[in-house]
């Protein structure tokens, strides 16, 4: 038998919400990107904050990485998770 190696198996995707709030984290620490978060999605501050826990909200912050694919390598590294979880999470959420 013939066994092949490979590098560890990403784990089991995380929770789209958790990833969702963990990506908005990530926005928000860039000024620039904040602001284009804010620009394109329609959403304030305000909104936000009343909003962290609407699946809607979630949604439209997986949407914004995806829709833009520097921001998605860069979040996916820096969050340690494939750009496809990211995407994936983003297909669970909005069922």
């Amino acid at each position: 038998m013939l066994t092949i190696l490979r590098d560890k198996p990403s784990p089991a995707p995380s929770d789209p919400q958790v990833l969702a709030l963990s990506a908005l984290g990530w926005v928000l620490a860039d000024d620039d990107r904040a602001q284009r978060l804010l620009t394109l999605t329609g959403l304030t501050p305000d909104i936000l904050r009343d909003s962290l826990g609407d699946r809607s909200i979630h949604q439209a912050v997986l949407d914004f990485l995806c829709g833009h694919e520097p921001d998605l390598l860069a979040a996916s590294e820096a969050l340690g998770v494939d750009p496809t979880e990211i995407a994936i999470a983003r297909e669970r959420l909005s069922v």
